[in-house]
């Protein structure tokens, strides 16, 4: 399956494009600048590129994130939040149709490449936060693509861990080799990882759950055990709270 990775430079992409090079025929990489926060990704995404042997494309679709305001991911005066990545205030890092835009391209280019599919590297986790990361939207938009390329080319949308959870994803990383330390999640773009926004806690966790080694360097390497606790206080408080409103109603 000659496929083309969605890849942002990051450790979920970046394991996806290994594990493409591994079990299938690995194209290309295809990246986006479409005006975020910072373009220290993108750096990581060329270098995978270059260590798997694959042409690296870059996308400019700066004038069209120009339009995709509201996130602290494209707008500088909205603040990247700290905290556990499945909190509600990681919502303001939502870039409305993002993976639906990048996609679309992913998928014109597979097909004019004769490419069999594009795969990203969506995942369990995103699905709280990111509407255009879950089961729903993959298979509507591929839905969509067999419609729009009918006659054209048959590409597959090839999401293997859009069901399983980072740390899956961290174990299938140290299965496969990936130099961990090569590959960019911060959202702030600092010298090195803050240690403190939501993806950063998320790669944290997400290797000290698979017991794989990080040798990331991050501004507050610790955090994530503050920002895990609070969070599953939070979520069980929630629970008590919905199961007392529950036994109330039930004795009335």
């Amino acid at each position: 399956m000659k496929t083309i990775v969605v890849c942002s430079g990051g450790l979920d992409s970046v394991t996806l494009a290994y594990k493409v090079a591994v079990e299938h025929k690995l194209h290309s990489l295809i990246s986006f600048d479409y005006g975020q926060r910072h373009k220290k990704e993108l750096d990581f995404a060329a270098r995978a590129a270059r260590n798997l042997g694959v042409k690296h494309h870059i996308v400019d679709l700066t004038p069209v994130g120009a339009l995709l305001t509201g996130s602290s991911l494209t707008s500088d005066d909205i603040d990247v939040p700290d905290g556990h990545y499945a909190e509600e205030t990681m919502r303001i890092t939502v870039v409305p149709n993002r993976n639906a835009i990048m996609l679309a391209v992913a998928f014109g280019a597979a097909a004019s490449a004769g490419a069999d599919a594009v795969a990203a590297a969506v995942h369990g986790g995103d699905h709280f936060i990111y509407p255009d990361c879950r089961p729903d939207f993959i298979k509507s938009f591929q839905t969509m693509q067999d419609h729009a390329l009918e006659g054209v080319k048959d590409v597959k949308l090839y999401t293997p861990f859009v069901n399983v959870s980072k740390a899956d994803i961290a174990l299938e990383a140290g299965r496969l080799g990936v130099p961990i330390d090569l590959t960019w999640s911060c959202y702030k773009g600092g010298e090195t990882h803050c240690g403190r926004c939501g993806t950063c806690v998320e790669r944290r966790e997400a290797l000290e759950l698979a017991r794989v080694k990080d040798p990331t360097v991050y501004v507050d390497r610790d955090y994530w055990k503050q920002a895990r606790a609070d969070h599953m206080a939070r979520k069980f408080a929630k629970g008590e709270t919905a199961a007392t409103t529950s036994a109330t109603s039930a004795a009335e």
